[in-house]
C-alpha cells in the first residue's frame, strides 16, 4: 500500500469526493482516505503523479509520505517524519488564533446590534437614532469576522465549482446568505431615510442578519476547535510510538565508540548499549547480560532478561548490565517500524461498516442545499416574508453535519487500533477490527499457541527405596550425552535442581528404538521406554499403571534402572501454558465456540484438550489438512485461527481473521491479520472484546450522527411551527451543528477508558454457537469434551485436499526407522522429510516405526536417508 497525505479536507464529503476522483485512475485497484489522520491509502499499479493530480483537479493538495522507492538504511527515520507531520495538530493552534479574533469583533457586533437594541445599553451619541450608521457599522463588524474565517469560504465555493460541495459550503453559504440578505436590507434602508419613511427605516432594522452571518462562523469555528483537539488525541497512540523511535546508536568503529544518527547503522554493524539506554535498533546479543524493558513494544511490564544470543529490540529500555550486540534488522525492518506501519495501515484502511455512511456523506451536501432552497420556496409560496423564509433556508444549511458522519466510524478505529497497540494487540487493518469481535468460532493450533511448544519435565516418580535426588542424579548421568529433546528436558530439570551426575560415565551407548545404557559409576544403567526397562528389570503393577495413566495424559513416561533394579520415572510432556485454560474459559464465556487443532496425535491431543476446557479437538491433521478444516468450519460461522508456525500460514489465511502469537514465525506473522505482541492466549479475548467495544462505539455514534440530522434539519426547515410552535435559530442551528462533529469525537474517546482484560462484563454474541451444536465438525461437542480424530467431515474435506493434488504424486515410499520414542520423534522425522524437495507429504509413526511418504517426484533413497539419521535416528529400509 503506498501511502499518501492529502491536504484542504474539510469534512466526510471531501473524503469522498477525494476518493472517488483517484478511484478512476486506471491501474487504482482499492483507494481509502482517512479525514481522521488526512491520509489516503492506495493500491494497484498506478503512478504516485497520476494519483496527486486526481488529487489536485478534484480541488485538494496530495504528497507521498515517504519516498518508497528510495528505501534506504534511513528511510524509517524519514518515514516517521512525514507520519508525524500528517499527525502533528497544526490545526487547532491556527483555530484558536481565528476563534479569539472572531470573539472580539463578534462581541462589539452583538453589543450593538443586540446589547443598544434589545436592553438599551449606551452608545456613542451620533450613533442615536442614526440607522444607517448602526447598519454600516454591523455590516463593518460583520465582514471583518468573514475575513478572519476567509477559509470557509475559499474551501466552500472552491469545492462548489469542482462539482463536490463540503461542509464548508453549508457554512459560506448560509453565512454569506445572511450578510447578502442584510446588505441588501441596507441599501433599502437608505432609501427609506432619504423618502423619510420611519417605520420602513425600523422595519429594515429588523431585517439585518449581520450578527448571524458573524455568529454562525464564530460558533462553527469553535466546533472545529473542539473537534480538531479531540481528534489530536485519538492519534495518541500513535504518536507515543513514533516518539519511542531512538535518533542515534553508539556503534564499535575501530575498537572505539562512536555516536552516529539512526540512519547511518548498517545490518551486521556491533552496538552497545549501556544501562538506562534505549536500544537503538533489532540485533542479537554478543556480549553481556541485562534484563530489559519490553513495555514499549509489548505493555509487558515485567523486564525480560538477556543474555548471549538473545535477540533485542528497538526502543526497549536496557535497564541493568552492558550490552554489546550486532545489528539484525534496521530502518523499517525493525519490530518498532512494522508495528508503527501496521497501526498507520490500519487508519488508511476502511471498516465495512464505513461504507454505509461514506455512501450518505458523498451525497448529503448537494441534498441539503436542495433542501434549503426548496425551504425558502415553500415558506415564501405559504405567505411568509421573505427574512421569515431566508432565516428557515439558511437554518436548515448551518445545523446539517456531514462531519458526524464521516468521523463516526475512524475516529472509533483509530482509538481501539491505538487501544490495541498499547496492549501489545496488532490489527493490521480496520476491517481486522471490526470482524474480529464478530467471531463466532476460535480455532486454536496446540503447540506453541495452547502450550509453551517445548518438553518439560512434568513429574518425578521414584521407586520404592529410591529418593527423588538419587533418581534424578541417574537421569541426569545418562542423559547428558543424548541429544535427544526428551533428554534435554531432562537436563534442564536437573539444572534447575542444581543436581549432579550420579557418577563417572563411560561405555555410553544410545539403543535405536529402545533408549539409553552406560556404565554410570561402576553400575550397568538404563534410561528408556517401559517395554525396554521391562524386559531388563522386574516392573512392579502400580509402575506400570502409574506409566498408563501418565500416558493417557499425553505424557511421556521414561524408566531408568540400576543394577537390574528399577529407579523410577520421570515424566516429560509439551505443558501448557498457564495462562490457557483461563484464555479458553473466557472465550466461551463470549459465546465462541472454541476448537483445539493439531498434528500430534489423537490420545495426547485429547488429553490436553480435556485439560484446558476447549469445546472440540481435531488432532492428526496435516498443514493442508489444518486449511481445509478452517474451511469446513467456514460454513458454520466465522472463524478466528490463532497459530505461530509455518504450518499454520495456510489455515491463518483462510480463516476469516487470523492471529499470529507475536513469538511465532515471521511467515505466520505476515499471513495473520491481527499480531498478538505478547504471545499469551489471554490476548485472544482481549482482541474479541476490544473490537466488539469499538463496533458498538461505532454504532452509537453513526446512529448519533443520523438522529442528529434527521431530527435537526424538519426543526431547522420549519416543519414544526404548526404543530409545536418550534422554530430554530440560525445561530443556535450553527451551535448544534459545532457540537455535533464534537459529540462523535469525544464519545469515541471513552474506549480509552475500556478494560480489554476484564472478563466481568462479557456477554455471548445473539448468533453465538454453542458448544454441541449439530452440524459441527466432531459430532457432540459437549462441554469440554475432546474429540479423539478428526470427524469424518473433516476427512471428507482433507480427501477432497489430497484428490485435488493426487495427480501430482508420482510414488510412494515407506522408510523404516529405528530409535523413534515419542510425538515429539515423530515430528522431528516428519519434519525432517517434508523438507526435502518433492516430498509432498510425510505420516509418521514411532509405534510402528515407519515413515510413509508421498513424492511428487523420484527422490533418491540416500536423499531421505540422510535427512532422517540428520536427526539422529537410524534408517533401516527403504521400500
Amino acid at each position: 500500500m503506498e501511502q499518501y497525505i492529502v491536504t484542504g479536507m474539510s469534512c466526510a464529503a471531501c473524503q469522498a469526493r477525494v476518493e472517488k476522483a483517484v478511484s478512476k485512475v486506471p491501474g487504482v485497484s482499492s483507494c481509502a482516505v482517512s479525514l481522521l489522520t488526512n491520509s489516503m491509502g492506495v493500491e494497484g499499479t498506478a503512478g504516485s503523479a497520476e494519483i496527486i493530480k486526481a488529487v489536485t483537479d478534484a480541488g485538494y493538495g496530495a504528497r507521498l509520505k515517504s519516498a518508497g522507492s528510495e528505501k534506504t538504511q534511513g528511510a524509517s527515520a524519514a518515514s516517521f517524519s512525514a507520519e508525524e507531520e500528517a499527525l502533528r495538530d497544526t490545526e487547532t493552534p491556527l483555530l484558536k488564533k481565528r476563534l479569539i479574533s472572531s470573539i472580539v469583533f463578534l462581541l462589539i457586533l452583538m453589543y450593538f446590534s443586540m446589547g443598544h437594541m434589545m436592553w438599551g445599553w449606551p452608545i456613542p451619541a451620533w450613533f442615536e437614532g442614526n440607522h444607517v450608521a448602526m447598519g454600516l457599522l454591523q455590516m463593518i463588524l460583520a465582514a471583518i469576522v468573514m475575513l478572519i474565517n476567509k477559509k470557509f469560504f475559499v474551501s466552500g465555493f472552491s469545492s462548489m465549482l469542482h462539482g463536490a460541495p463540503n461542509m464548508d459550503s453549508l457554512v459560506a453559504l448560509g453565512s454569506g446568505a445572511s450578510f447578502v440578505y442584510s446588505t441588501f436590507a441596507l441599501f433599502l434602508m437608505t432609501d427609506a431615510v432619504v423618502k423619510g419613511d420611519d417605520a420602513a427605516v425600523m422595519q429594515y432594522m429588523h431585517e439585518f442578519y449581520f450578527e448571524s452571518a458573524a455568529m454562525i462562523l464564530t460558533l462553527i469555528t469553535v466546533g472545529k476547535m473542539l473537534e480538531a483537539r479531540s481528534k489530536g488525541r485519538t492519534t495518541d497512540a500513535l504518536k507515543s510510538l513514533m516518539k519511542l523511535a531512538p535518533q542515534t546508536a553508539v556503534v564499535l568503529r575501530d575498537g572505539t565508540e562512536q555516536t552516529i544518527p539512526i540512519s547511518e547503522v548498517k545490518s551486521g554493524d556491533i552496538f552497545v548499549v549501556h544501562p538506562g539506554e534505549s536500544i537503538p535498533v533489532d540485533g542479537i546479543v554478543l556480549e553481556g547480560s541485562s534484563a530489559v524493558n519490553e513495555a514499549a513494544l509489548t505493555g509487558e511490564s515485567i523486564p525480560v532478561d538477556k543474555a548471549e544470543g538473545d535477540t533485542v529490540s528497538a526502543a526497549t529500555i536496557n535497564q541493568s548490565g552492558y550490552l554489546k550486540c550486532q545489528a539484525s534488522r534496521v530502518g523499517e525492518d525493525t519490530t518498532l517500524s512494522q508495528i508503527i506501519k501496521m497501526v498507520s495501515d490500519a487508519a488508511a484502511t476502511k471498516a465495512p461498516i464505513a461504507k454505509i455512511a461514506d455512501q450518505v456523506s458523498g451525497k448529503f451536501v448537494p441534498a441539503v442545499i436542495g433542501i434549503s432552497i426548496v425551504t425558502i420556496v415553500v415558506w415564501l409560496l405559504t405567505g411568509a416574508d421573505f427574512g421569515y423564509a431566508l432565516a428557515r433556508g439558511i437554518s436548515v444549511l448551518v445545523i446539517s453535519c456531514p462531519c458526524a458522519l464521516g468521523l463516526a466510524t475512524p475516529v472509533a478505529i483509530m482509538v481501539g487500533n491505538g487501544m490495541g497497540a498499547k496492549n501489545g494487540i496488532l490489527f493490521k487493518t480496520a476491517v481486522s477490527l471490526e470482524e474480529t469481535g464478530r467471531a463466532q468460532i476460535v480455532v486454536l493450533d496446540k503447540t506453541g499457541t495452547i502450550t509453551r511448544g517445548e518438553p518439560v519435565v512434568t513429574e518425578l516418580i521414584p521407586a520404592e527405596g529410591v529418593s527423588e535426588e538419587e533418581l534424578l542424579s541417574l537421569a541426569a548421568a545418562l542423559e547428558q550425552r543424548s541429544e535427544h529433546p526428551l533428554a534435554k528436558a531432562v537436563m534442564q530439570y536437573c539444572t534447575e535442581r542444581k543436581t549432579d551426575p550420579a557418577g563417572q560415565v563411560s561405555d555410553f551407548s544410545a539403543l535405536p528404538g529402545n533408549g539409553l545404557t552406560a556404565v554410570v559409576g561402576g553400575r550397568k544403567c538404563y534410561a528408556g521406554s517401559l517395554k525396554f526397562i521391562s524386559s531388563l528389570c522386574d516392573m512392579s503393577s502400580a509402575m506400570e499403571e502409574k506409566a498408563a495413566e501418565l500416558s493417557g495424559k499425553g505424557r511421556t513416561p521414561l524408566f531408568f534402572s540400576s543394577d537390574g533394579r528399577v529407579a523410577g520415572l520421570i515424566a516429560v510432556a509439551d505443558t501448557i501454558k498457564p495462562e490457557s485454560p483461563e484464555a479458553i474459559r473466557q472465550l466461551k464465556n463470549l459465546g465462541i465456540y472454541v476448537v483445539m487443532l493439531t498434528g500430534d496425535n489423537a490420545r495426547t491431543a485429547a488429553a490436553i484438550g480435556q485439560e484446558v476446557g476447549v469445546s472440540e479437538v481435531i488432532a492428526g491433521v496435516l498443514p493442508d489438512g489444518k486449511e481445509a478444516v478452517i474451511r469446513a468450519l467456514h460454513e458454520k460461522g466465522r472463524v478466528i485461527m490463532v497459530g505461530d508456525g509455518i504450518n499454520d500460514a495456510p489455515s491463518l489465511t483462510r480463516a476469516d481473521i487470523g492471529m499470529a502469537i507475536g513469538a511465532g514465525a515471521d511467515v505466520a506473522i505476515d499471513a495473520a491479520d491481527v499480531v498478538l505482541m505478547k504471545s499469551r492466549l489471554t490476548d485472544v479475548p482481549a482482541a474479541i472484546r476490544l473490537s466488539r467495544a469499538t463496533l458498538r462505539n461505532i454504532h452509537q455514534n453513526l446512529f448519533w450522527a443520523f438522529f442528529y440530522n434527521v431530527l435537526g434539519i424538519p426543526l431547522a426547515a420549519g416543519c414544526y411551527v404548526k404543530l409545536f410552535g418550534w422554530t430554530l435559530n440560525p445561530m443556535v442551528g450553527a451551535a448544534a451543528m459545532s457540537l455535533s462533529s464534537f459529540f462523535v469525537v469525544s464519545n469515541a474517546l471513552r474506549l480509552n477508558l475500556f478494560k480489554i482484560f476484564d472478563s466481568a462484563q462479557d456477554r455471548p454474541l445473539k448468533n453465538a454457537i454453542m458448544a454441541g451444536a449439530d452440524g459441527l465438525p466432531g459430532g457432540n461437542g459437549g462441554e469440554g469434551v475432546s474429540q479423539e480424530a478428526p470427524s469424518a467431515e473433516n476427512k471428507d474435506n482433507e480427501n477432497i485436499k489430497n484428490n485435488e493434488h493426487k495427480e501430482n504424486i508420482t510414488m510412494k515410499k515407506t522408510i523404516t526407522i529405528e530409535g523413534m520414542m515419542c510425538g515429539h520423534c515423530e515430528m522431528a522425522v516428519k519434519k525432517a522429510l517434508e523438507a526435502v524437495e518433492n516430498v509432498a507429504s510425510a505420516e509418521v509413526s514411532h509405534e510402528k516405526g515407519t515413515a510413509v511418504v508421498e513424492l511428487s517426484a523420484d527422490v533418491a533413497d540416500e536423499v531421505l536417508k540422510k535427512a532422517v539419521e540428520d536427526k539422529d535416528y537410524t534408517v533401516k529400509t527403504i521400500e
